[in-house]
């Protein structure tokens, strides 16, 4: 399974970098020289790109990838969605820590275990993080903190909520 790590904003400078913005908490072993990236283009389209550098920049990662010699080539990969294999992942050593794609998919049971949606992704929020749950077709935001989540059971396919009165509601 492959999970997004960041996307290309621009190229920077001559010299085939480009401006990545980072959607990953491991950004250090995501964009660490010699890992391999899948490439997604708008279009479908893929391609595999490795890291040959990375650096922060006023809020971004620079990276230069191997197969990217130039701006010219650098400027082909705006707007990439940049990839990385899950199985590449390093176990979590926090059993109250999850990986996005862990959570996506999982049902939201309430305790009695009646069903109430399906975690649709994870919203990384200033504020925190937020499950975005599929109800019925409409999508509910939820805050992923103990007192409405208390518990995750990744190997029973489940997140128990306990929300405030009115939150399903929205």
């Amino acid at each position: 399974m492959l999970l997004a790590v960041g996307r290309v904003v621009k190229a920077h400078g001559i010299r085939g970098e480009v401006a990545v913005d980072v959607r990953t908490d491991l950004p250090e072993q995501r964009f660490a020289p010699g890992s391999v990236l899948t490439g997604e283009a708008r279009d479908g389209g893929t391609r595999e790109l490795t890291v040959a550098a990375a650096r922060e920049h006023s809020g971004r990662l620079l990276v230069r990838f191997e197969q990217v010699p130039d701006r010219t080539a650098a400027e082909e990969l705006r707007g990439l969605l940049l990839l990385a294999d899950t199985a590449d992942l390093p176990p979590t050593e926090d059993p109250d820590e999850f990986y996005d794609h862990e959570l996506e998919g999982l049902r939201a049971e309430l305790g009695d275990g009646t069903g109430v949606g399906t975690v649709r992704e994870v919203i990384h929020s200033p504020g925190g993080e937020l499950l975005a749950l599929d109800v019925d077709g409409r999508e509910v935001l939820v805050p992923f903190v103990r007192a409405i989540v208390p518990e995750v059971d990744l190997a029973g396919g489940r997140v128990v909520l306990d929300p405030p009165e009115g939150l399903l509601d929205s």
